[in-house]
């Protein structure tokens, strides 16, 4: 599984969901001009990555459980 480039993918992007995230709650903490320029951006930007996650998740699960037991 762990060989899978499907599975490999929807990994790299959930980190980049997380990458996001991070970027937001650290923007959003420190407060600011940053926060105040690009809080609904990054926002935007999370959400676009995290649909683009689930759907490859729930494609991975579905080819990959199409096959065995």
């Amino acid at each position: 599984m762990a060989n899978d480039p499907l599975f490999i993918l929807a990994a790299l992007v959930s980190l980049g969901v997380l990458v996001i995230l991070m970027i937001g709650i650290g923007g959003f903490a420190k407060g600011g001009d940053f926060n105040r320029k690009h809080a609904n951006r990054i926002m935007r930007y999370r959400i676009i990555a995290q649909a683009v996650a689930v759907a490859l998740i729930v494609l991975f699960v579905y080819l990959r459980g199409k096959g065995g037991n």
